[in-house]
């Protein structure tokens, strides 16, 4: 384990209830979701984690390389939460290219928690908006990989 990886958790505490911004990168920062079918098999795999009653996802956006996922969690913990979605996706991904067992994401992943005091309406609008101060798309129309949520 990289020290950076196990940095990540030190002092990582799960609250039921508690809404987080998770941020999680590719392999090599690989642009895997530039592939549109890869990218909407990682985005089912994203409704899929809602439906194991574990989090409820509020907003996200799938770019190339990352995602950002703005999720409550509703049981068990961040990590668990988090690894299973990690895992379903690279299988998916997987799935998807032909590439049996090829490790997809970097490990761990980042967190914040979201103070009470936090807009969350603000908070999902930053979220969604990367494609546009990426400079991926002119409209965030236009960019598919993206959802929110409204509280």
């Amino acid at each position: 384990m990289n020290w950076h990886a196990h940095s990540l958790r030190t002092g990582r505490y799960s609250e039921r209830g508690r809404i987080y911004l998770v941020t999680t990168v590719t392999a090599g920062r690989a642009p895997l979701f530039a592939d549109f079918r890869v990218a909407r098999a990682v985005v089912h795999e994203l409704q899929r984690s809602d439906e194991t009653g574990l989090c409820r996802t509020l907003a996200y956006v799938l770019m190339p390389d990352h995602l950002h996922w703005l999720v409550e969690l509703v049981e068990g913990d961040l990590s668990r939460v988090a690894g299973r979605f990690k895992s379903s996706a690279a299988a998916a991904v997987n799935r998807e290219l032909g590439t049996p067992k090829v490790r997809r994401w970097q490990r761990g992943f980042h967190d914040r928690a979201v103070r009470q005091e936090d807009d969350l309406v603000d908070l999902a609008r930053y979220v969604v908006a990367n494609p546009l101060r990426a400079g991926l798309v002119k409209r965030i129309a236009e960019y598919p990989h993206w959802d929110a949520v409204w509280l």
